[in-house]
Parts: structure tokens; sequence; C-alpha cells
């Protein structure tokens, strides 16, 4: 990679790794990968204060010797989130944090195994996320794969899992994860459990497919997720179905989901692949004795612009602690060039009867 391609963020890592030899700093980078995002987000909701919202993340990858890497992620952000910098009410500074910092050793064939601070990749967490929180933890992830059968493996003696959005108490307690997925005739069914010691063990499995029929290219999927917490008797649950279509320029979407009386909380993070936040203000994580329907249709009207309508509805049960909502709303992306996408929404959300309008501008330039 060109050194033009460097981020400030990553030149001053990358500098400071380098200090302590005599290389200079071409040669430092010669096998250095860098990427990474810079995002920034407005958002405007009737009845709350506008918000500006920025995040800058840097990846580095360099090349240790032929069985060993050595990764960093670098993140720009609020020093309590790190994940982003929200200047609602005043335009502060951001901070500097070094989130991730490990070694991957793939000595073994199609076998990695990566030791130290890393992103907490499960279907239960975000692992890494443009402008939202991140989920990280200090251990070792192996993983390897027989053909179409992939294995992971991992143990965490301590995690920020107290970031996530669910509302658990959760301090860095040890954590262990399984997962298994195999994959057979565009079929992909996979499993994970895992265990946060004292606090909870969860688990789910789920199937996702993707064919083509008479030229529309269909991608179905099915989840059922459940959370078992230390703490209480309640059993926490949540299953969802959905499909998405593609024929041409236009595309649609369709699903549902519901929680039992217990509880929807069945991760760390709402929009994890276990939890259901297809689209905006209206999220069925976390949320107990509730359905919800999530729906959109879209057109790729030019190489560039795509314009979309999508409508969610949620509809909370008697022993849920919230209320109905319903959303729509219209979105328009902009892809100005292949590193470089915009978006713009403007909906209405109605919660237990009160309606609010709302905005987002978002912009995002991945390097």
């Amino acid at each position: 990679m060109k050194i033009t391609k460097l981020s400030m963020a990553a030149a001053i890592a990358v500098s400071c790794i380098s200090s302590a030899s005599a290389k200079d700093l071409t040669e430092a980078i010669k096998n250095v990968d860098v990427s990474g995002t810079v995002a920034y987000r407005y958002n405007d909701y009737e009845g709350s204060t506008p918000s500006n919202n920025y995040k800058i993340a840097t990846t580095l990858k360099s090349k240790v010797n032929d069985d060993i890497t050595a990764n960093t992620r670098i993140i720009i952000g609020d020093k309590t989130n790190p994940a982003s910098l929200d200047t609602s009410t005043s335009d502060s500074e951001a901070s500097f944090s070094l989130s991730e910092v490990n070694f991957a050793y793939t000595g073994i064939a199609n076998t990695t195994i990566i030791a130290g601070k890393q992103a907490l990749a499960t279907p239960f967490t975000i692992s890494r996320d443009a402008m939202g929180n991140e989920q990280t933890g200090t251990g070792i992830v192996a993983t390897t794969n027989a053909g179409p059968v992939s294995l992971t493996g991992g143990y965490f003696n301590q995690t920020n899992a107290n970031d996530g959005d669910t509302g658990l108490t959760i301090a860095g307690e040890d954590m262990y994860f399984v997962a298994a997925s195999v994959s057979l005739g565009g079929i992909v069914i996979d499993s994970a459990y895992t265990d946060l010691d004292e606090q909870f063990d969860a688990y789910t499995l789920g199937l996702s497919a993707n064919y083509k029929v008479s030229g529309v290219s269909l991608s179905p999927y099915a989840r059922y997720s459940a959370l078992d917490l230390e703490s209480s008797d309640k059993d926490n649950s949540l299953w969802k179905v959905g499909m998405g279509a593609n024929a041409g320029i236009f595309g649609a979407y369709l699903a549902y989901g519901q929680t039992n009386e217990e509880g929807g909380i069945v991760g760390i993070d709402g929009s994890s692949d276990t939890g259901m936040d297809d689209h905006w203000r209206v999220t069925l994580s976390n949320v107990a004795d509730a359905s919800a329907i999530y729906a959109s249709v879209n057109a790729q009207v030019t190489e560039k612009i795509n314009l979309a309508l999508k409508y969610s509805d949620l509809d909370a049960g008697s022993l849920s602690a919230s209320k109905d909502q319903n959303e729509v709303y219209a979105q328009a992306v902009y892809q100005m060039s292949k590193n470089f996408m915009t978006f713009a929404r403007l909906g209405q959300y109605e919660n237990d009867g009160q309606e609010y309008t709302s905005g987002r501008l978002h912009m995002q330039y991945a390097f």
C-alpha cells in the first residue's frame, strides 16, 4: 500500500512502533496494510437535541514473518465511549485510544490463532462498526476450516462487554465462546454458544441461503437465540425469519420476529446477529413479549443512487414494558465513489400514539 494512503493516526502509530528500532519510517511500513473508516453523522429527532457524531477508525496489519502478523486498531472518539464523539452540547475535542493490539499466527494449515486484545467477533456482539460502539476482549481465539466446515473457539480473561446497549450489568469476567458453521449447496447453517462467568450463557442457531428463481435473487434466513441470566430466573429468547429479493434494479425485504414473555435480551448488543434491529428506531432486541415486522422496497435508479422506502412495526404484548411502535421513512443513498458514500433519511416515528419526525445525514469514507 502506498505511503500516502496512511491516515494521520496510522502514521503516528507506525512511527511509535518504528522508534524502537534503527529503521526509518519507509522501511517500517513496507509490510504494513492500512484500512479503516472516517464517518460523520448528524441526527435530528423531534423532541431531542440534534447531535453531531464523528468516528475515525484505523486498522494496521504488519507482517512480522511468514507465520505471524501484528494487528492494531486505533479509534478517535469520546473518552467514555471511543466509538463516537457526540457534540450535541458543545464542539468538544476527540480523544485517542488503542482498541486492539494482538498477534495472529497462521503457521498451521487452514488455521488462524489470534492472541491479545481483539474484537469480540461473535453473533452476540458488534465487533467493529463505522459509527457505533465496538466490543473487545483480551484473550485467545482459534479458527480452523476444513472444507465446508468452520470451527472457532475462544477465551477472554476480560472484556468491555458492559458497554453494550442491552442494559446488562457486566464486569470484566471470563468469557468463553465456541462456534461452528457448515456451507453446503448455497445453504449456511451456523451455531454458537457463549458463557460470561457468573453473568449469563447464551446460544444461537441460524440458517441462511442464496439462490435464484426465474431471474430473481432470493436470500432467506432464520435464527433462534436464547440467553439465560445467572441473576434471574427469566429466560430470554428471540426468533426471526426474513427474505430479501432482488430483480434488476428493484429490491425488497420482509422479516418477522418475536420475543418470549420473559425477555428479549439475547446478546450484548441489540444490533448483533442474534438481535433484531433491521431498520432505524424500531428495535425488537431487548423487548419482552413483543413481535416486529420490517418491510422495505428499493430501486437502484442510477449506478450511484439508491432510493428506498422502509416500514417497521412493533406490537408489544400485555407483559411488555415497552409500548407499540411503528416507523416509516424514505432513504437516499449516494455512492459517489467506491470509497465514499453518503445517505439521508427522513421519516415519521410513533411510540404509544406520540408521533415524532426524524432526520439523519451520514457520510463515510473507507480506505
